[in-house]
């Protein structure tokens, strides 16, 4: 209880919409940090989860539904979210991503009150021992200060770790303030090429080093559990609401674009909603397993040793009590929020 009373004394006062005074970077917030640490959620019970969201939103559709997700979710108390960078938007790309981010946020789910959006870097790192300070990263490490070993905080990282090694790299400390939660690699026990650890490879080693504990989403994981089909999707989806119609729109273009066969009438194919996994972590709709730490080479296999370090290993998900919680709290959302404008065109960067 006394951790959770010093806890309460720092939680992030993010009402009236504070971002708004912003620079895209998010740079003029951090002046107010010392001072604002108090009162995000305090309506809600103590055992919400306090979280930090890394994304690249818009890489593709998975990160939109587990944004849309993770801020419908009174669970979890949502300190900021940061912009990740990818190869596959236009440079720079931690800008680009963070414009996909605010329109998700403010247009598609109209928060006009939110957690704040902070730029991340939107390069990888250059080595293992030089991190890409930013915006993103002071906000990460400012926001561990009031956490310890026994009330860590959750880092969720569902695209390239490059903000979360920075603030390792930064501050070697923050390893005994948070935990991270990531979206990677194709399996255990041989890790793989997977494209948020291919986006930035010395960053993930860097964290498999740090000794930070570390909880794995792996791409077999998702693509056995978080897989929808066209008409799956569909159903799921039909008659929701304009945040539902939209997130159709988003899963059904990308579907024809780059899933359906060209010119054949072939929809056997699903896709992932890859990034839901660290989601159905922290809400507690896994199976995972413990393992000694690995190491990582350059191509993303992973080097057994003898350790004393560890890793969590997701190794399933319970899909249909995850999606039954997501629709629920996505209609309860639409029916407490005024969302409106069905019509509006996706966001184009």
């Amino acid at each position: 209880m006394a951790n959770w009373l010093a806890f309460r004394r720092f939680l992030v006062m993010l009402s009236v919409g504070w971002h708004r005074l912003l620079a895209p970077q998010g740079r003029p917030f951090l002046a107010f940090l010392p001072f604002v640490f108090m009162t995000w959620g305090v309506g809600y019970a103590q055992q919400r989860i306090p979280v930090i969201l890394s994304t690249d939103v818009g890489n593709e559709i998975d990160d939109q539904w587990t944004v849309v997700y993770l801020l419908t979710s009174p669970e979890l108390k949502v300190l900021g979210i940061v912009s990740a960078h990818a190869p596959s938007v236009s440079p720079p790309a931690a800008h680009t991503t963070y414009r996909i981010l605010l329109d998700v946020v403010e247009n598609r789910l109209r928060m006009g009150k939110h957690p704040p959006l902070f730029e991340g870097s939107s390069l990888p790192l250059e080595d293992r021992t030089t991190p890409r300070p930013n915006a993103g990263v002071d906000f990460i490490i400012e926001a561990s200060k009031p956490f310890s070993e026994e009330n860590r905080l959750t880092l969720l990282t569902i695209g390239a770790v490059t903000d979360a090694a920075s603030a390792i790299l930064i501050d070697p400390s923050i390893v005994d303030r948070i935990q991270i939660v990531d979206m990677g690699f194709r399996g255990w026990p041989e890790g793989g090429d997977e494209f948020n650890v291919a986006n930035d490879v010395m960053a993930m080693q860097v964290i498999l080093e740090s000794g930070v504990p570390l909880v794995v989403g792996s791409g077999d994981v998702c693509r056995a559990h978080l897989a929808l089909s066209l008409d799956q999707a569909r159903e799921m989806l039909r008659g929701r609401g304009p945040v539902a119609k939209w997130l159709w729109g988003e899963f059904l273009a990308w579907y024809y674009r780059y899933v359906k066969p060209i010119r054949k009438n072939d929809f056997s194919r699903p896709w992932i909603i890859w990034d839901n996994v660290v989601l159905a972590y922290v809400l507690g709709m896994t199976t995972h397993q413990t393992h000694p730490r690995p190491r990582l080479n350059d191509d993303m296999s992973f080097e057994h040793a003898q350790t004393d370090r560890t890793i969590t290993w997701i190794t399933s998900v319970d899909e249909k009590r995850l999606w039954a919680d997501f629709l629920s709290k996505l209609d309860k959302y639409q029916r407490t929020h005024a969302v409106g404008q069905e019509e509006a065109q996706a966001f184009v960067p």
